[in-house]
């Protein structure tokens, strides 16, 4: 019988599972990726592009492999290769009066009482910890795509609504300047028409700076180029249900991670624990050989077994190791679970008050387009002075502004509430 016969364990199924599933992920990524800002580009698109260049993406498969290497190990009848050992004596140097003998063995080492055990159960932890790992390292990820896109999304509204402003401005000064040659209106009036279109273009130019600032923070997270006719999908997410989530934050990656970290320090003190001297091991070997020229060649059997004695300090230093960071990683928990708490309670007010905040906004553009237009038509007719319609204007683009970014104010929140609820960009 093979010394490295595998045997059936849940493990391997869960390992093949892994591997098949990882396949099919890493290709639907790869192909949303070649996709992705060749057309219209989303949140989704952003994540899943900027995902491929993380470093974890890469060394995924590695990590898994090294997973599925461990529970190989873990499923062996020896917990170490077995050893073939050869030797020949002979007294050649000595006197060469015929002595030879040559032996042949095979040393096997063998596992330690409840070693076997506690390594199988060392690499299921590694097998979980590893996708708990790339779900905690996705979320990361998600936080800074997420914080880059609406940033360049708000960048973006300001700079539409600073040209809208600056071709509202022209006109209104063209009409000025109309008047003015006609003589319905001084000369300084004029000077403050085309003074304000002087201001818009400065906020304008301004605004297209900021924005293509906040796009070439979004680029480098995907490493792509933005093309030149780049359209932009921005969906507002799937507002998230909370109500399962009070309390602990059930399913987090981030604390999922450290669970599994914490396992994976307990498991590897208790695999320490059995370890507290190297493997014993079984010789078995055969010896042929004679005395002396003229002798015939006779045979022996060896069969015995190797017992190491105690690793003394090194095998406390290397459990008391283990131990400090289950301590260690049970702390963190603890901090990251008030933490992961505190971010969806302000989370969720945020996403309260950014509703309230748009409401608001919206009915403030809509009373200053009414008003622009009643005091555009008042202006028209002589009825009211340029300050005032300068006023007016620079009051109705400013509610725009607002009403705009009140918009995206409230996809952030909504966005920043899935984040604190441990959800990835949809």
């Amino acid at each position: 019988m093979s010394l490295y016969k595998k045997r059936p364990t849940p493990i391997r199924i869960a390992l093949l599972v892994m591997t098949l599933s990882g396949l099919v992920l890493t290709a639907q990524a790869q192909g949303t990726s070649a996709a992705a800002l060749s057309g219209s580009v989303s949140l989704k698109d952003v994540f899943e592009t900027a995902w491929q260049r993380q470093p974890e993406a890469h060394a995924l498969q590695s990590r898994r492999d090294a997973a599925l290497a461990q529970a190989k190990a873990a499923s062996m009848l020896s917990p170490e290769p077995p050893s073939l050992e050869i030797s020949q004596r002979s007294d050649r140097m000595t006197g060469n009066s015929g002595a030879r003998e040559a032996e042949v063995g095979i040393a096997v080492p063998i596992w330690l009482p409840g070693q076997r055990t506690a390594s199988a159960d060392l690499a299921q932890a590694e097998i979980s910890l590893v996708e708990r790992k790339l779900l905690a390292s996705q979320l990361r990820l998600a936080s800074s795509v997420r914080d880059a896109w609406w940033g360049w999304l708000r960048a973006r509204v300001d700079a539409e609504l600073a040209s809208e402003q600056l071709a509202n401005a022209q006109r209104l000064a063209a009409d000025v300047a109309k008047r003015t040659n006609a003589g319905d209106l001084a000369k300084s009036d004029q000077h403050q028409a085309e003074g304000a279109v002087a201001a818009a273009q400065a906020h304008a130019a301004q605004a297209q700076a900021a924005s293509a600032a906040a796009l070439a923070q979004v680029m480098a997270l995907t490493g792509r180029t933005a093309p030149a006719d780049l359209k932009v999908n921005a969906a507002v997410e799937p507002t998230p249900d909370s109500t399962p989530h009070t309390g602990a934050s059930v399913g987090h990656p981030l604390l999922a991670e450290l669970e599994d970290r914490i396992t994976m320090a307990e498991r590897t003190a208790q695999l320490i624990s059995a370890q507290r001297r190297s493997n014993p091991e079984l010789t078995v070997a055969t010896t042929r050989g004679r005395g002396a020229f003229g002798e015939r060649y006779g045979q022996t059997v060896l069969i015995g077994i190797r017992v190491p004695l105690g690793a003394g300090p090194r095998h406390d230093a290397r459990l008391a190791t283990a131990q400090a960071e289950a301590i260690e990683v049970q702390s963190q928990l603890v901090l990251e679970q008030a933490r992961i708490q505190a971010d969806k309670q302000g989370a969720a007010a945020r996403l309260e008050a950014a509703r309230t905040q748009l409401d608001a906004a919206q009915r403030r553009a809509q009373l200053a387009n009414e008003s622009r237009s009643f005091f555009d038509k008042s202006f028209r007719l002589g009825e009211s002075d340029l300050p005032t319609r300068l006023r007016i204007e620079a009051e109705a683009a400013e509610a725009a502004r607002q009403a705009a970014r009140s918009r995206i104010d409230l996809a952030s929140a909504i966005s920043a509430l899935r984040q604190s609820l441990g959800l990835l960009p949809q």
